[in-house]
């Protein structure tokens, strides 16, 4: 059974940093990710990169998140720098084997002013 466990969410002032990880237990996934969704708000794409290092990013978080990826390890990583209030929402981790795409149980990310 696949399983993505993230973790690194917690409570942060604004301008502040968070590193998010996510490890799978399996390997093989052509492309990872993170999406969030915030209160009252749908599910949205935040950040991600393929199995050849090609990363897309949302609009609103480029230039302050980065993703990353250890295929050795199985783990993508989401470097969180100048977080704003807006950031708040629970991050998920999304997976994607060309055949299935897998949803971890998701960490939540708060940013107060």
């Amino acid at each position: 059974q696949v399983q993505l466990v993230e973790s690194g969410g917690g409570l942060v002032q604004a301008g502040e940093s968070l590193r998010l990880s996510c490890a799978a237990s399996v390997s093989s996934f052509n492309a990872m990710g993170w999406y969030r969704q915030g209160p009252v708000k749908p599910r949205e794409l935040v950040a991600k990169i393929t199995s050849n290092g090609s990363r897309n990013y949302a609009d609103s978080v480029k230039g302050r998140f980065t993703i990353s990826r250890d295929n050795a390890k199985n783990t993508v990583y989401l470097q969180m720098n100048s977080l704003k209030t807006e950031d708040t929402a629970v991050y998920y981790c999304n997976a994607n084997n060309g055949i299935r795409v897998y949803w971890g149980k998701g960490t939540l990310v708060t940013v107060s002013s």
